[in-house]
């Protein structure tokens, strides 16, 4: 099988979106992630994949902590941002929890504290202890088979 094929049957697990974020070097940055999950209840741990190319990925290690902002279907034009699909059009509506950012009005938001990593081919595996989070109402948006999508 190639890349592409092995892709594809991946993309055929929905999944939500999250956007993981940092401080590094007095700059808040972020990216579109969607290999995301929760780990354990006690302690409460969950877990990222971030691709080695990805220019976050140097930085996490080296920032130990980070925000998940698992979106709704009205922060599509977020995610395609952070994904760089779509310019920045307008202000990001970052706030502070627990010192990390995360964005303002995701349906839930953690804030993380990073207690191992794996290698994992071409990947690493944040396993992170949530330090804090926060939930609001909404819909999420999910991504199935290349696109957004909503649960309508």
């Amino acid at each position: 099988m190639d890349s592409r094929e092995f892709r594809n049957a991946m993309g055929k697990f929905a999944t939500g979106i999250t956007i993981v974020t940092t401080d590094y070097e007095d700059d808040t940055m972020g990216m579109t992630v969607n290999a995301f999950m929760s780990v354990s209840l006690a302690p409460k741990l969950i877990a990222i994949s971030i691709d080695e190319k990805a220019r976050m990925y140097d930085k996490l290690q080296k920032t130990g902590k980070f925000g998940i902002s698992i979106l709704t279907e009205d922060q599509q034009d977020l995610a395609m941002i952070f994904a760089r699909q779509k310019e920045k059009d307008r202000d990001i509506p970052i706030i502070r929890q627990d010192g990390i950012p995360v964005i303002d009005g995701a349906i839930a938001s953690l804030s993380c504290h990073v207690k191992e990593t794996a290698e994992a081919g071409d990947h690493m595996i944040f396993i992170a202890e949530v330090t804090e989070m926060n939930m609001n109402e909404g819909d999420p948006i999910i991504f199935y088979s290349g696109k957004y999508r909503s649960l309508d």
